[in-house]
């Protein structure tokens, strides 16, 4: 029958190809979970080139690095990858070096310079990568960095690279829009779009058919996401629609979704969360900073004010929902009670969680040209450690209110600290550990919480 074979087919492709006889490609991923999925499509692409993954790189005769620009370190840490990959061209001939994603699109042909990449690829580019490849020689390496505006890889099953077959990533639409102050994000990854809503439930319901019971929808701001059908204005979707698309497909498979903008989520958004309980009781929702005037030179088009309505309407809908946040310490002009205002913010939310950094300065952005970068980098280091401690302090409070309470858990893993231990988390997206009792990864069990840490929650089976 033809669902058969549709399942068939899905079992094929959803995984790494192992076969002896193909060239090896060997990935790295850095930087943000879209670069995850990145990899998954450009893996999918190169597989039905002829390819094989290898996790070893020691035999792939193609070696590439999937890039980010978010912050200078993180370009650094790729700049010091390549003198290693140089080490590889030396021992074996023929070997091709890859640059793709972020850097690639930022930095383009500056990459070549080092003698030792190959390819430079942007993330609107991966369709080319196999014509690439082949025009590749010692003098002629190769390079495509062209922005697109409807490029979203739509039509492309990616092969999962994860290791538990628990838990996978989607990506549902590209770009952004934003132009906040600060950010690369619109000029390396181009204009926002949206993705096809059916591609995506299909995508989901292959995931789940394979056994994977959570998916998480990706964008860089899932809450502006918008397609609209060509025929009937009828049908267009929004986020909370998607989201209620998705959450239909099981009450089985798990919906988690990054990144929200505050200026965008709406009550539509909050409501559907609440009437699904397959939809995770989570929301990572950046603030960045607590001062409107940071805020607004940051361009984040929202208030302190605005931000905090938002969590109230959030909490009186959905108690108990968890709240993660972004955080940057040391932005330019930032006074000290500006930095104040951050911490009597964070104290005030309480966030479950924080993503925490100080100001790096990218080249290209509004903010590197109109603001100078005027905080000594002694004083961000000083305030990013006050925002950390009392974050881990906010943590530890938020866990200690968990105590007593009852979670249902989709297990991910063996705890690293205990064999006989495995963890998972909750709907509200706090890592629980406890007994295994069992258990396998991927299973639902129910876990009541006994104590915790700034990071866990120690748990045990009911």
């Amino acid at each position: 029958m033809p669902g058969q074979i549709m399942n068939c087919d899905m079992e094929k492709n959803i995984r790494p190809i192992t076969d002896p006889s193909r060239p090896k490609v060997y990935i790295e991923t850095y930087g943000c979970q879209m670069n995850v999925n990145d990899s998954e499509v450009i893996l999918s692409i190169l597989q039905d080139a002829g390819y094989a993954l290898t996790e070893n790189i020691d035999e792939a005769s193609l070696i590439l690095a999937n890039t980010c620009s978010i912050r200078d370190n993180a370009e650094q840490r790729i700049w010091g990858r390549i003198e290693q990959f140089r080490l590889q061209k030396r021992r074996r001939e023929g070997v091709m070096i890859g640059i793709v994603g972020c850097m690639a699109e930022r930095l383009k042909e500056k990459l070549l310079d080092s003698h030792v990449v190959d390819l430079v690829a942007g993330p609107d580019s991966y369709r080319t990568l196999p014509d690439l490849i082949k025009k590749i020689t010692p003098d002629s390496p190769q390079i495509n960095v062209l922005l697109s505006h409807e490029e979203t890889y739509a039509d492309i099953s990616p092969v999962r690279m994860d290791r538990n077959g628990v838990s996978a990533f989607i990506s549902i639409m590209r770009g952004c829009n934003n132009v906040c102050s600060y950010c690369v994000v619109p000029y390396t990854r181009g204009a926002e779009r949206s993705r096809d809503p059916y591609t995506i439930v299909r995508e989901a319901r292959e995931l789940f058919d394979n056994g994977y019971k959570e998916v998480c929808l990706l964008g860089q701001n899932v809450d502006s996401y918008y397609w609209k059908d060509p025929d009937s204005a009828d049908r267009n979707v929004n986020f909370a629609g998607l989201l209620e698309m998705v959450a239909k497909i099981s009450p089985g498979l798990r919906i988690r979704f990054s990144t929200s903008h505050p200026k965008d989520i709406s009550d539509e958004v909050i409501y559907t969360m609440a009437m699904y309980d397959n939809i995770c009781k989570h929301i990572h929702l950046p603030v960045q900073s607590g001062s409107n005037a940071m805020l607004e030179k940051m361009r984040r088009k929202y208030t302190r004010e605005w931000y905090l309505e938002r969590v109230a309407k959030i909490r009186s809908v959905i108690p108990g929902c968890g709240l993660t946040t972004d955080v940057i310490a040391g932005f330019c002009g930032e006074t000290e009670q500006d930095h104040r205002d951050t911490l009597s913010f964070m104290e005030e939310v309480c966030f479950d969680g924080a993503f925490m950094f100080q100001y790096s300065e990218r080249p290209g952005t509004l903010a590197a040209r109109k603001y100078p970068d005027d905080i000594p980098d002694e004083v961000k280091t000083a305030r990013l450690n006050e925002i950390i401690a009392l974050q881990g302090r906010m943590s530890l409070k938020s866990n200690q209110k968990e105590i007593g309470n009852r979670h249902v858990v989709l297990i991910e893993g063996v705890s690293k600290k205990n064999q006989d231990e495995l963890f998972g988390r909750a709907s509200n997206n706090k890592v629980c550990v406890f007994p295994s009792g069992g258990h396998r990864i991927g299973e639902y069990v129910t876990v009541e919480v006994t104590s915790c840490t700034s990071a866990t929650l120690i748990s045990k089976l009911v």
